[in-house]
């Protein structure tokens, strides 16, 4: 079995390096930016590719993508600092098998790529529970294209729409149009429903009002 790993955190590099050695491997790559995952990709041709979905150079989303391009049959763990559903909606719409927060236990990515291998999915339990419990209410991400995901994700990291107009170089309107569109989605009436949404989904947690 050969693994990829692609994560811009020496550190996180070599402790999955030293989780995975538990497993039946042959060889490991690494690979710290987009343009390393693509070329390490290409020359070791892995069973499953461990993937940081954020990484300094590019997105893993991007890299995700790409590699999926170059092999419709790759099997790709996200794994991830967020346990949040957002991210966990997106790599699995982008075609990943697993998505593994980096909170969960290490076995769960043990799990994870090991179910890769045979082809099948797996999220780790308390992204699985989240999503589960979202999904049942009828307000998930599902529906909403990567710039809303985007723009959700940037309300819950606290910033104000004119911020976030400002960092994704639009105008004040478009981001404005693009919040109603996501609250007409999720099914909320306001900005600050809105950003409690966000904020609940990226930590795991319901807040009380």
């Amino acid at each position: 079995m050969k693994i990829l790993i692609v994560d811009d955190h020496t550190v996180v590099r070599d402790g999955v390096r030293r989780l995975v050695e538990a497993l039946d491997v042959g060889e490991i790559g690494e690979a710290e930016t987009p343009s390393e995952a693509l070329a390490e990709f290409r020359r070791l041709r892995p069973d499953v590719v461990v993937l940081d979905i954020n990484l300094k150079n590019g997105s893993g989303l991007d890299v995700l993508r790409r590699l999926r391009a170059d092999d419709p049959k790759a099997r790709i763990v996200v794994f991830s600092m967020y346990s949040d559903i957002v991210y966990a909606a997106s790599a699995r719409r982008e075609g990943a098998l697993g998505y593994v927060a980096k909170t969960a236990p290490s076995d769960e990515l043990l799990v994870a790529i090991e179910m890769a291998l045979k082809g099948e999915p797996y999220v780790d339990s308390e992204t699985a529970a989240l999503m589960a419990r979202h999904e049942g209410r009828g307000d998930g991400p599902r529906d909403l294209s990567r710039r809303e995901l985007q723009i959700l994700h940037m309300l819950g990291e606290g910033k104000s729409l004119t911020e976030i107009a400002d960092g994704l170089g639009v105008a004040y309107k478009t981001i404005a149009n693009t919040s109603t569109r996501i609250k007409e989605k999720l099914g909320v009436e306001r900005t600050s429903d809105l950003v409690r949404f966000a904020i609940e989904t990226r930590g795991g947690r319901m807040l009380d009002r």
